[in-house]
């Protein structure tokens, strides 16, 4: 029986297993569905694959540079117990250097970890350690200097934020200043022209909004708007927040007077963006108890 890549597609969601490995169970076994899936239990793989399902929002995000380039990349797990284990510290600092040699996230999955691919490395690292883990995503930057700030670190390079920042000339202590700056505030982008258009119309519609419940004359209005729009900015953008180590500067006086120029940043947080399900035990027993 031929083996397509629709029947390849279909045995991966529906076992969670990698590409190479779903190819090879068909080819084992004539393209045999049901066959392939004992064979992946065989091969322990299908333990894996039962806990593709679960959430994975705990884990880890490591940084790593080499010369001009600086990445960032997560790594999730289900509970934050793993995310201590050194064995899981050690695949996730491995990932970490791989990712400095390519693009995207589904390039660094096929990279090279110890001669296997990543992967398949954190395949069987769900079998062995037993929680669902994901590569969920990694982020690059380049610059003349890239700057790595960790916090809440678990161990070197790693923990529950990341932070890379790139600049033109200044200091290193500078920039990791900026990058510890980076990851108490969190910063929507660089500056004005960084910032998301849509964001900057809801936020100028808002504004428009309120200043026209006032009743006030139009060219009040447009003042009021243009006022709340510029402290707005200042508040989202980097280079326009006031400096956490300074407060009297904002951070791009303070990249001028340290001789330095900003530009770009990186910030990663463990699951942000992961709908976590919130158990509620209570609540599962009283509907138990009524459904009885």
């Amino acid at each position: 029986m031929a083996i397509t890549a629709a029947l390849v597609k279909e045995l991966r969601e529906s076992t969670g297993v990698g590409m190479m490995d779903a190819k090879k169970a068909l080819v084992e076994n004539d393209g045999d569905m049901e066959a392939a899936v004992d064979w992946l239990r065989t091969k322990g793989l299908a333990k894996a694959a039962k806990k593709s399902g679960r959430v994975a929002a705990e884990g880890l995000v490591a940084v790593a540079v080499t010369g001009g380039k600086g990445v960032a990349v997560e790594v999730n797990s289900e509970t934050d117990f793993v995310a201590k284990n050194g064995e899981f510290q050690d695949m996730v600092g491995g990932i970490a250097t791989a990712a400095l040699g390519v693009a995207d996230v589904e390039a660094l999955k096929g990279a090279d970890l110890g001669g296997k691919s990543v992967e398949a490395v954190l395949t069987d690292k769900i079998a062995t350690i037993g929680e669902n883990m994901t590569l969920r995503r990694m982020a690059s930057l380049e610059g003349e200097t890239v700057v790595t700030y960790v916090h809440n670190a678990a161990t070197a390079g790693m923990g529950k934020i990341g932070v890379l920042v790139a600049l033109n000339g200044g200091s290193e202590e500078f920039g990791k200043q900026v990058a510890m700056h980076v990851a108490a505030v969190n910063p929507a982008s660089l500056g004005e022209a960084d910032l998301d258009p849509a964001v900057v119309e809801k936020e100028r519609t808002i504004l428009t909004e309120q200043a026209r419940e006032s009743g006030k004359p139009e060219n009040i209005i447009e003042n009021m708007i243009k006022g709340r729009m510029k402290k707005f900015l200042s508040e989202v953008t980097l280079l326009g927040q006031n400096f956490v180590i300074n407060p009297d500067l904002t951070v791009e006086a303070a990249a001028k007077e340290a001789g330095a120029e900003i530009t770009g940043f990186i910030r990663m947080e463990v699951g942000e963006g992961i709908e976590k399900k919130e158990e509620d035990f209570a609540a599962e027993v009283a509907a138990a108890v009524a459904g009885s």
